[in-house]
């Protein structure tokens, strides 16, 4: 379904736009998806809503798929943000050691703090990191907007699923410049 509406309280969670995986190969070329995640963000602060900004730092213990290495350490700076997103003081910055940013996180009850209802979720990868949170914000009853290319992945068919069959059927989607005009207005300076 396309964006048509955005909650009064609705957060940005940008899924793992860090140093080691915005150089992987994707789809869409990492640079547009790190510059629309950074317009997001400075849109959603400039009117006061909440930034989550998500890393995946490891594989949780036990575990020996679903991460780079099998369960090995990453290498220096491959779990640091990139610095286009212009992290603030007022962000949320969750790190995951799963695929999506709310098992085993506190990011369901920072965002119930706040009276959040809604995400819109942007990042890499589409079927991995987005496509996890998506569904789990789902279950846990927030309404779900992806802005669309605002994410990719290393995979082309996995994204195109992801976009066109599964969040449709979760939520909306928009692309950026959609999502950007459903926001409030600033608020004024004082």
């Amino acid at each position: 379904m396309t964006a048509t509406t955005l909650d009064p309280r609705t957060a940005l969670v940008v899924i793992d736009l860090q140093q080691g995986i915005v150089t992987l190969p994707t789809v869409h070329p990492a640079a547009e998806i790190v510059g629309r995640g950074a317009e997001l963000a400075a849109a959603f602060r400039e009117r006061g809503l909440p930034v989550v900004l998500v890393n995946v730092t490891g594989v949780a213990p036990g575990r020996t798929d679903g991460g780079p290495g099998g369960g090995a350490s990453f290498p220096d700076g491959w779990t640091d943000l990139v610095a286009e997103l212009d992290r603030q003081p007022g962000d949320i910055t969750v790190s995951k050691q799963q695929w999506g940013a709310f098992y085993g996180t506190s990011l369901d009850l920072e965002l119930r703090r706040l009276g959040v209802t809604q995400i819109v979720l942007a990042g890499i990868s589409t079927s991995i990191g987005v496509e996890s949170t998506a569904r789990d914000a789902y279950e846990h009853g927030y309404h779900v907007t992806v802005a669309t290319d605002a994410v990719t992945d290393t995979d082309a068919d996995a994204h195109a699923r992801a976009v066109g069959t599964i969040f449709p059927r979760l939520g909306e989607t928009g692309s950026t410049a959609e999502i950007l005009a459903l926001l409030p207005a600033p608020a004024a300076a004082v």
